[in-house]
C-alpha cells in the first residue's frame, strides 16, 4: 500500500491504517501491513536504544543567545533565500511550516502558517529544541540526517505517539565540496494538509540550496586566488594557498592537491600537516599560505582514529609527532575507511568493488573516491593494494549497538556485518 497517495485521498483512513502498523509493530506482533523499511529500520534502532514511544521526551532547548550564535556560524544561513523562495509561500497557503535544523538537529530557523507553528510549539518543535532521532525518536529532522537521503514520516510512522497526528519531510542538506552534513530543511503540518509530492518537492529545493552553496564557495576561491597568484610569484620552493577550510586555490613547485586537511585550530608557526608534510604556516585574507620545509614522513609513528559510534557523523582524526587534525567524513568515505580497518594487509579495488556495491567491475568508482582519500590523508595511506601506513596505529570506535554501524550504508559488506550483530543471542 502507497502510505503517500492514501494520505492524499484519505487522511483519516491513512491515519488509522498508521496506527494499526505502528500499534502491532512495537507490541512486537506482525502488523497486516509492514512499515516501508526507512521506518522499520528507524523504529528498530529507537527499540534498541530504550527510547520510550509512550514519553514525550524533550531535551533542553538552546538560548535564544546560543540559536543566533549557531545561526552566524552555520553556512545553511547562505541558503535561507533559496529555501525561503523554494518553500515558503506554498508551505503557508497548504498550512506548512518550513523548519531548518543544523548538523546536530538544533532548530535554527522556523517560519511559516502561525496556527502550524502554534500546534508545533505544542510538540517542543520550537526554535533551538533538539530534533536528533535518538533524542524524539522517528522524525522529518532526526531520521533523514542518520540515513542521509530524504525522508516523508506520516502521522503514526513518528515512533513517539504524542507525534503521530503530525507529518513531516525533511531532506538533508549536505557540504558539496565534500559530503559534510551541515543540517535538514524540513517541511511539516497536519496529516490532512500533506500530499505525496512534498518529498520530492523538499528534496529538489535542498539540492537548489547545494548547488548556491558551490557557486559561493567558487566565487571566493576566485577571490583568493587573485591575492594567491602574486605572493607564490615572489616565491621560490613548494608553496601553496589554501582557503580557511583547506581548498588549494594556487601551487608553486608542487603537484596540485585539491584539499590539503587542516586542523580545527591552525595558527601561524610552523607545521605538520599531511600535505605539504612540515611547513610555515602565514596568513593571507581569507586563507593561508603554506611554504612547504624538510618533510617529515606522514605515516611512521600516527595514530588513526575512526570515529563511527554516532549515526550520520562520522570523523578521522590523524595524530602523529609533528601534529594532529580532524576532519568529519563523507558517507563514503567512512565505509571505505572502516572496510580498510576491517583489511590491515589491504584490500585492492576490486574487492572495495565486492564490498561497497556487490559488483567487482566497479573499480573505477573505488579508485577515484581512493583517490581523494589519499588527498587528505597522505602517506597515512597506501595503494597497491589500499591499506593504512603499517606503522599507523589504527583505532575504531564503534556505536555501542552493532547494528547501528553506519545505519544509512548499502554496501554488502556493511549490511553482512549489521546482520551478524543482530543474529548473535
Amino acid at each position: 500500500m502507497n502510505v503517500a497517495r492514501l494520505a492524499a485521498v484519505d487522511a483519516a483512513q491513512a491515519a488509522r491504517v498508521l496506527s494499526e502498523v505502528r500499534e502491532a509493530t512495537l507490541a512486537g506482533r506482525r502488523a497486516r501491513i509492514a512499515p516501508r523499511p526507512v521506518i522499520g529500520q528507524s523504529w528498530e534502532r529507537m527499540l534498541r536504544s530504550g527510547l520510550d514511544p509512550e514519553r514525550d521526551r524533550r531535551s533542553g532547548v538552546l538560548s535564544e543567545d546560543e540559536v543566533r550564535y549557531r545561526r552566524a556560524r552555520s553556512p545553511l544561513r547562505q541558503v535561507l533565500p533559496v529555501l525561503r523562495e523554494g518553500l515558503l509561500s506554498v508551505a503557508d497557503v497548504a498550512h506548512h511550516i518550513m523548519v531548518v535544523a543544523d548538523a546536530e538537529g538544533r532548530v535554527l530557523w522556523r517560519e511559516g502558517s502561525r496556527p502550524v507553528l502554534r500546534k508545533a510549539d505544542g510538540l517542543g518543535f520550537q526554535l533551538g529544541a533538539d530534533w536528533r532521532e535518538d533524542v524524539v525518536g522517528t522524525n522529518g529532522v532526526g531520521t533523514p540526517a542518520v540515513v542521509r537521503r530524504p525522508v516523508q514520516v506520516f502521522g503514526g510512522e513518528h515512533f513517539v505517539r504524542s507525534q503521530t497526528s503530525w507529518t513531516c519531510t525533511g531532506a538533508p542538506i549536505t557540504d558539496p565540496r565534500d559530503g559534510r552534513l551541515l543540517g535538514v530543511v524540513d517541511v511539516s503540518g497536519p496529516l490532512e494538509t500533506m500530499h505525496p509530492a512534498t518529498l520530492a518537492w523538499v528534496e529538489s529545493v535542498a539540492k537548489l540550496a547545494e548547488a548556491r552553496l558551490r557557486e559561493l564557495h567558487a566565487a571566493s576561491l576566485d577571490r583568493l586566488r587573485a591575492v594567491a597568484a602574486p605572493v607564490l610569484a615572489r616565491l621560490d620552493g613548494r608553496a601553496l594557498v589554501v582557503d580557511r577550510d583547506g581548498w588549494t586555490v594556487a601551487v608553486s613547485g608542487m603537484p596540485y592537491v585539491r584539499r590539503v586537511a587542516l586542523p580545527k585550530s591552525l595558527s601561524p608557526g610552523r607545521r605538520w600537516l599531511p600535505v605539504p608534510g612540515s611547513c610555515a604556516v602565514e596568513p593571507l585574507a581569507g586563507g593561508w599560505l603554506l611554504r612547504a620545509e624538510d618533510d617529515v614522513p606522514a605515516g611512521a609513528g600516527s595514530r588513526v582514529v575512526l570515529d563511527l559510534a554516532r549515526p550520520g557523523r562520522c570523523e578521522l582524526t590523524v595524530e602523529s609527532p609533528a601534529g594532529s587534525w580532524s576532519r568529519e567524513l563523507s558517507p563514503r568515505h567512512a565505509e571505505l575507511l572502516y572496510l580498510l580497518a576491517e583489511h590491515p594487509s589491504g584490500r585492492g579495488a576490486a574487492g572495495l568493488a565486492e564490498d561497497l556495491f556487490g559488483d567487482p567491475s566497479r573499480t573505477v568508482t573505488v579508485r577515484a573516491e581512493m583517490s581523494r582519500i589519499r588527498r587528505y590523508l597522505g602517506d597515512v595511506l597506501r595503494h597497491r593494494p589500499y591499506r593504512f601506513h603499517e606503522n599507523a596505529e589504527v583505532e575504531v570506535v564503534l556505536p555501542d549497538d552493532p547494528r547501528d554501524l553506519l545505519p544509512q550504508s548499502t554496501a554488502p559488506a556493511l549490511a553482512r556485518r549489521r546482520a551478524a550483530a543482530g543474529a548473535v543471542p
